[in-house]
């Protein structure tokens, strides 16, 4: 029953925004709400968002593969997987936000080496390139495994065995173990490149002075690793095949990570806002206003600080029961869209020349911006199709398997 009413739930998210982006690729963006004063939306706001959730779940899984924090080992491989999925799930809304989505490789051929943009794109590849590779050395063993003791019958891991009848040598897990350890390396600092390289992007952004801050780069990795650990924590508390002492201590410690995690990341957001708006001089301190206590008030105040900071700091600090963590994880991953949203949107709604939203008007010349039920929808269909990704990954690659279970964790 209760496994009929996810997936109706899931089909008819699915429908909705299948039907959003069959509207996005027919009429392009003449259903968005941006205009020509505020070019940015939702789209770029949720590609942050995601993308800051594959760094972080990347770099939880690096804490196993290079810095060899055992008590991280069981979900090595399901962060690598999450961070794979996210990944896709960012590029694909980033995609959809280009007004000519079939010239997205122009980059490659035409290379700009002095935008900051196309350095982006370029370790964006190198991170995908390097996630695949990660992900087959960490699920070859498991997959060989169960190829040859059962497990056969799924295709996908006879397929991906590759016709082999016998489990790998002893050297050849080594092997594995040290193309792990050396693509982790490699991956830690691409991870922190290309995440704060997003920071920097919005950073070198001179014309609009709330954005304009060495900071960003750094609060966009802290923002990964509080999204992604939380993410990852959720994951762990609600999906985990096998609920023994084990795995309650890991979400007590994940609990822990990320409740350091999200007051560090307050701090730095204190120390941003704060030292502005302390004698209210400067030109970015009427942004921050209309940050704080403007049209978008309730994206701070409400999704924010009251479900991404309030409450989850409560439940984490009073409680240390797996649901209580995951459910307070799992509001702590959600709202930080929220957090995404106060960046790009204020920046972008506040005139940088007084005058000019009256010097000329038009329906496409306005500084209003919310986002319309078809943007929602284009999010929504890229999110049902991350969960189905998930799903299948979950369901027949050896992610979470453990004694007593079969591929994926499910039960043999």
């Amino acid at each position: 029953m209760k496994r009929a009413i996810l997936w109706t739930l899931w089909i008819c998210i699915a429908v909705v925004g299948g039907i959003g982006i069959v509207e996005r690729l027919i009429s392009g963006h003449d259903l968005a709400g941006y205009t020509s004063y505020v070019p940015w939306g939702l789209w770029v706001a949720t590609y942050i968002y995601f993308i800051g959730l594959s760094a972080g779940a990347f770099l939880l899984s690096s804490m196993v593969y290079v810095f060899k924090v055992r008590r991280l080992e069981r979900i090595a491989k399901l962060s690598l997987f999450v961070a794979v999925i996210t990944l896709v799930m960012a590029l694909l809304t980033i995609l959809f936000d280009i007004g000519h989505m079939e010239r997205f490789f122009f980059v490659y051929i035409h290379p700009q080496f002095h935008s900051m943009m196309a350095w982006m794109v370029w370790l964006y590849t190198a991170y995908f390139l390097l996630l695949l590779g990660e992900m087959y050395f960490a699920l070859r063993r498991d997959v060989v495994a169960a190829a040859t003791d059962g497990g056969s019958g799924h295709r996908v891991v006879s397929f991906l065995a590759r016709g082999r009848t016998k489990p790998l040598s002893t050297a050849e897990v080594e092997r594995d173990d040290r193309a792990l350890r050396v693509l982790g390396t490699i991956g830690v600092p691409l991870a922190i490149a290309f995440h704060g390289g997003v920071g920097a992007l919005f950073g070198t952004v001179a014309a609009r002075v709330v954005w304009h801050s060495p900071i960003y780069p750094i609060l966009f990795l802290t923002g990964a690793l509080v999204s992604g650990g939380a993410l990852m924590t959720f994951v762990v508390a609600f999906l985990w095949p096998r609920r023994d002492r084990d795995w309650r201590e890991l979400i007590v410690y994940l609990g822990r990570i990320v409740l350091g995690l999200v007051l560090l990341d307050v701090l730095l957001e204190w120390a941003e806002y704060s030292i502005p708006l302390w004698y209210g001089v400067g030109s970015e301190v009427e942004q921050l206003k209309n940050m704080l206590f403007g049209s978008y008030w309730y994206v701070f105040w409400i999704f924010h600080v009251a479900m991404g900071v309030i409450i989850p700091v409560y439940l984490l600090v009073r409680y240390r029961g797996p649901r209580v963590i995951g459910v307070a994880s799992a509001l702590v991953a959600a709202s930080y869209l929220a957090v995404r949203l106060n960046l790009v949107i204020p920046g972008l709604v506040t005139p940088e020349l007084k005058g000019l939203e009256t010097a000329y008007l038009s329906d496409r010349l306005s500084y209003t911006y919310l986002p319309t039920l078809f943007e929602w929808q284009v999010v929504i269909g890229v999110a049902a199709l991350g969960t189905a990704l998930f799903y299948l990954g979950y369901r027949h690659l050896p992610l979470v398997r453990e004694s007593g279970t079969g591929i994926g964790g499910i039960a043999s």
